[in-house]
């Protein structure tokens, strides 16, 4: 069985059970964005993790080790994201990527923000002109090291 035809079920199978993301991270006492994204096949998820898991959507046990192998990560299915939701992220990056970067580095010095190290949360705030959406980018910043070359 296939890492992808996994996550279909696993998307089958929330479904058909009513249950909320939310419901599957509280099981395993992990965050809700990683819970997600780990779902939908962008991290491993450990053995003890993924063996509630299978059991509470009452997928097959042979899925647990597909789900804690170390997935091939990223990918869209077009260059341009055509989703909506996803989008909106990928217009919002043309817009204020520049912005975001130099005040990294203003703020940082030369370097990035780690998608390793990092931390992702999705919160609704109300608002008078309609809910909020509220996206919080945690990630730990990782300085450029120019290194002699070794020879």
């Amino acid at each position: 069985m296939t890492r992808a035809e996994i996550t279909e079920q696993i998307i089958a199978a929330r479904l058909a059970k009513g249950l909320s993301w939310q419901h599957l991270a509280d099981a395993i006492d992990r965050p809700v964005v990683w819970t997600v994204a780990a779902l939908l096949g962008q991290h491993p998820i450990p053995v003890e993790s993924g063996t509630v898991l299978v059991e509470i959507l009452g997928l097959d046990e042979s899925a647990v080790p597909v789900l804690a192998a170390v997935p091939m990560r990223g990918g869209l299915p077009t260059a341009v994201p055509t989703d909506p939701t996803i989008y909106r992220f990928y217009e919002v990056l043309q817009v204020y990527g520049g912005a975001i970067k130099e005040i990294i580095g203003e703020e940082f010095g030369d370097g990035i923000m780690s998608a390793i190290n990092f931390s992702l949360d999705v919160e609704r705030k109300p608002h008078p002109d309609g809910d909020r959406v509220v996206v919080t980018l945690d990630g730990k910043f990782l300085p450029y090291a120019w290194t002699a070359a070794q020879g």
